[in-house]
């Protein structure tokens, strides 16, 4: 949600904030800024509704020189997309802009005080609150630039991350944040500085990073070193991390959206995702933090997953997993709900927080929580240095690169395969799984890769199916045991990027309520790959047959129950029961895939939503 880029350095800003703030588009907005200031002390501001591709027109043939701005992409929450809303504000003076993500909840009653001093606001943002909030406090006290941004949000209830620039003094930015990512790239001899809601922005430019926490402000000067105090400001050590961006992964290698890059990413960064963890030559499984807190895992109480979303999906087959090989009990919850339903968790406790971006704020809330109860807080996360990552005291990475598409695909996949390495480590270290499964297990992972790639190579055939169902309104997605996070996960993918209703239930759920929607005109697909349950949803499908319903299948390769009865199907490789949704989840990706594509639609930027969620 929202994203800021910044830059101050000797090179001219605006190409290098048009090329951040494409690289975060994947973030979801609904419009786009930006403001530089020139050599000569003017500040320019440029703003445009819907794409940075709009901004660009807005901006051409215009004044953008400068070696200092910042700039925005903006997801609506205070006051609706227009050009006055859109970032960067303006201070009252015509000194001050600044841009901002999260929410402020003290918007109103801060603007009302603001008013009675005399401020008038040109939009409905409560960003504009926070900006001239600040202008107040710097020319009321005579302060500088850092020391009004810390008295004001020592003022503010809510989540920000913020940057702000002076037209005056334009050789210095600041940048603070709460609950909001914020990232500080450091050029040669701090001669410049690069700020961004993540590290892609950073590619190309630099490797060394700096993570800003919670409550941390970065005052950054041209030829200094950064300076980062607290909100009391006490100074705060700088923590500079190098990091490895594949400036590869964030284009589309040829393909038409990132969307199907990324499907077609999972053979190569699940193998990443499994190296040096996956050792069947050795017959184990290895993840140091599995190593370093053995004690805790083995002989905890019982594990959380909090999450939301698509990784919500991923622990839902997490529990399956560690329930069978670990014996341990595990609950699965909403991050959201989780954090407000005063849970019972403490020591002897373990929180695993499942996180594509490492961002989502509910997730972060829900671990602070947990830790704060004396609980462990294990991360699965793929972006490195991420906040869940630092708040988390142990954890995982999935490795499967940057993901620019807003709908989770690989990162689904490598959050499963991190969960089954997890059940089998943790089982085989406390007995409870057997050497011969165990060895299986191993065996089969290490081949999902080249059977996801065989699936992938069935693409024309689904996407010549997809044109089957792109005018259906409603779908019903049915699935059992491992495979019924499985039909969750493919409702949810259709939904997002192809605005069609569906639904994901367990199959013998059906017949509770969803079977009174069955008719023609309601497809129903089925996870049907060959397991203990195979009877049973067979059995399943037949009653929906029975009421006219249309059938699509995901079975087992040779299966030719399925194929008497539904009226299409797709065949997937056999894999053993508890590995079946890392290679049944992919022809639901690319159905859902090529829906949304022959109906027009952006796959990669569905309407509404935003790839990191850093607001509740």
């Amino acid at each position: 949600m929202c994203g800021i880029v910044a830059y101050l350095g000797s090179r001219e800003a605006y190409p290098i904030l048009i090329k951040g703030l494409h690289r975060l588009e994947y973030r979801g907005y609904d419009s786009a800024g930006v403001a530089v200031i020139n050599e000569a002390g003017d500040l320019n501001i440029y703003k445009a509704v819907g794409k940075v591709a709009n901004l660009e027109q807005v901006a051409a043939g215009h004044d953008c020189s400068g070696t200092i701005g910042i700039a925005h992409t903006r997801w609506a929450t205070h006051g609706v997309p227009n050009e006055a809303n859109a970032h960067p504000h303006l201070s009252q003076s015509g000194e001050l802009t600044m841009v901002h993500n999260g929410i402020i909840e003290n918007a109103s009653p801060l603007r009302n005080q603001l008013k009675e001093k005399g401020f008038t606001f040109r939009s409905d943002t409560d960003t504009e609150v926070l900006l001239q909030l600040i202008e107040y406090t710097q020319k009321k006290h005579g302060v500088d630039l850092v020391c009004a941004v810390r008295s004001s949000l020592k003022k503010v209830i809510g989540a920000y991350a913020i940057a702000v620039i002076d037209r005056k003094d334009p050789g210095t930015l600041v940048a603070a944040r709460k609950g909001s990512p914020l990232a500080v790239g450091l050029g040669e001899a701090n001669c410049e500085f690069f700020l961004a809601s993540d590290a892609s922005p950073l590619a190309g430019y630099t490797n060394k990073v700096v993570y800003i926490n919670d409550e941390e402000v970065v005052e950054l000067r041209r030829g200094e070193e950064p300076a980062i105090t607290n909100l009391n400001a006490d100074k705060v050590d700088v923590r500079a991390k190098e990091i490895d961006i594949d400036v590869n992964m964030l284009d589309k290698g040829g393909f038409p959206h990132f969307m199907l890059k990324e499907i077609f990413d999972q053979p190569a960064v699940l193998r990443d995702c499994m190296r040096g963890r996956l050792l069947p030559s050795h017959h184990r499984i290895i993840l140091s933090a599995v190593t370093e807190h053995r004690e805790e895992l083995i002989h905890a109480r019982r594990f959380i997953m909090v999450s939301c979303g698509t990784s919500w999906h991923a622990a839902l087959i997490g529990k399956q997993l560690i329930e069978q090989f670990c014996r341990i009990p595990v609950e699965v919850a909403y991050a959201s709900e989780f954090r407000y339903s005063d849970p019972v968790v403490g020591p002897g406790d373990v929180v695993f927080a499942l996180s594509q971006s490492g961002e989502t704020a509910d997730t972060l809330s829900a671990i602070q929580l947990a830790s704060e109860r004396g609980a462990m807080v294990f991360g699965i996360v793929n972006a490195v240095g991420s906040s869940i990552a630092r708040a988390s005291d142990t954890g995982t990475y999935i490795h499967v690169g940057p993901e620019i598409g807003v709908a989770s695909t690989k990162a689904f996949t490598g959050q499963t395969t991190v969960l089954t390495m997890l059940a089998l480590a943790i089982g085989w270290e406390k007995g409870t799984v057997s050497e011969s499964l165990y060895l299986e297990a191993l065996e089969a992972l290490e081949q999902i890769p080249d059977q996801i790639a065989r699936i992938l190579e069935k693409d024309d055939e689904i996407k010549a199916l997809a044109q089957e169902y792109v005018d259906k309104r409603h779908f019903l997605y049915l699935g059992r045991g491992m495979n019924y996070p499985v039909a969750l996960e493919g409702a949810l993918k259709l939904k997002e990027i192809s605005y069609i209703h569906a639904e994901g239930y367990p199959a013998a759920e059906m017949k509770h309520g969803p079977i009174a929607l069955v008719d023609e005109d309601m497809p129903v697909v089925f996870l049907a790959t060959h397991h203990n349950l195979y009877e049973k949803i067979i059995s399943n499908m037949q009653e929906v047959v029975s009421r006219k319903g249309k059938v699509l299948a995901i079975v087992s390769e040779g299966d030719t129950v399925v194929k008497g009865i539904a009226q299409h199907v797709i065949e997937v490789p056999h894999t053993p029961n508890y590995l079946c949704p890392l290679v049944s989840v992919i022809p639901l990706q690319l159905l859902a895939y090529h829906i949304a594509v022959a109906k027009g639609l952006n796959v990669d930027q569905p309407r509404n939503l935003a790839k990191s969620v850093t607001v509740e």
